[in-house]
């Protein structure tokens, strides 16, 4: 019987990473994961090896800018399932390059739908990642958010990602292609990048005690809520997304379970910390987005029902092992950007 085969779209990020550890260890399935030439390699180093021996793991060059390379991805790997996940994908880099944000996002997903479309050969099952930030600015009567809250986007980010999951729906309800959206709220583990605020400060209290910068946290906005969920959760659910009873043009909202304050994950961080009698905080006005999505904490019930699926990781541990991350990083000497 032939092997299952897998695309990943984004694989050297912290999600498409994780989601190749999940699937090498968990399934028998051929790995396909496409980036462009010039992408960061560090989140995959250490699948390298099997890269090269091909074994169960293969890159293939594509930009999502470029029709012409996503078909020929398509063509190569030949997909049971596609892992949609390429993306710019930091609402604050969105603020200053909106339209290279929505070229990659929304032209983006449409190139690879359109690919899948234009070969019929292809029957994949087909995940597309939106974003919880589609939703906004929401009020308190509308928490937790479901599935059929309005879309108030507060970024061109968030814009991009409406866009991602309305040309995901599109595409299986025109073309009966087996696409399924996800909603995901925030989730974060090893590999994140630093421009996100629990990474960013991670980074900064692991540079602290390595006695790197002064005990100073640079932050943003602290008083948005947040919903926290660990990365390799995440990709437990979108394997289950796809393997458990897919229905085409669906759309979920996923996530964890223990919700607090950007402000009170800063404090759960530092009370964690070798440093934490003697960091301070500071405002950093370039850290303050124009608007901000304040209230992201998700009901989660239509995608637990239909797969079964649950969070495990508990906060604490995802904090842990994400400072245990940048611990690591910078004992290497690793050298970082102030951000």
């Amino acid at each position: 019987m032939t092997k299952k085969r897998a695309l990943i779209t984004g694989i050297t990020g912290m999600v498409g990473s994780h989601l190749a550890d999940f699937l090498l260890e968990n399934t028998d399935w051929e790995i396909y994961g496409m980036c462009r030439w010039r992408s960061p390699l560090d989140n995959i180093s250490h699948l390298l090896e099997r890269i090269n021996k091909k074994d169960r793991v293969h890159l293939l060059y594509g930009d999502l800018r470029d029709y012409i390379s996503v078909h020929d991805v398509m063509k190569k790997s030949k997909p049971d399932y596609i892992f949609h996940l390429a993306a710019q994908s930091y609402p604050q880099t969105s603020f200053e390059s909106p339209l290279d944000t929505f070229e990659t996002n929304i032209q983006g997903t449409a190139r690879v739908l359109e690919a899948v479309r234009k070969m019929p050969e292809l029957k994949p099952v087909i995940h597309v990642c939106a974003s919880s930030e589609v939703f906004g600015r929401v009020p308190k009567e509308k928490l937790p958010i479901d599935e059929e809250c309005t879309f108030h986007p507060a970024s061109p980010y968030a814009i991009s990602k409406v866009g991602t999951d309305l040309v995901g729906r599109y595409y299986a309800e025109a073309y009966g292609l087996t696409v399924m959206t996800t909603r995901m709220f925030t989730h974060t583990g090893p590999r994140r990048g630093d421009v996100f605020a629990e990474s960013s400060f991670a980074k900064q209290i692991a540079l602290i005690e390595a006695g790197i910068i002064p005990p100073v946290i640079k932050v943003g906005n602290l008083d948005s809520l947040r919903t926290f969920a660990d990365v390799r959760d995440a990709v437990k659910a979108y394997y289950m997304l796809v393997t458990v009873n897919p229905k085409a043009g669906e759309y979920y909202n996923i996530g964890g379970t223990f919700s607090c304050t950007i402000r009170e994950m800063l404090n759960h961080l530092i009370s964690i910390s070798t440093a934490k009698d003697k960091i301070k905080i500071e405002t950093d006005p370039e850290r303050l987005r124009p608007i901000d999505a304040d209230l992201q904490v998700p009901n989660t019930k239509k995608f637990e029902q239909h797969t079964g699926w649950k969070p495990e990781i508990e906060f604490e541990q995802i904090m842990q092992d994400l400072l245990e991350y940048w611990r690591d990083r910078v004992a290497k000497g690793e050298k970082f950007l102030t951000r």
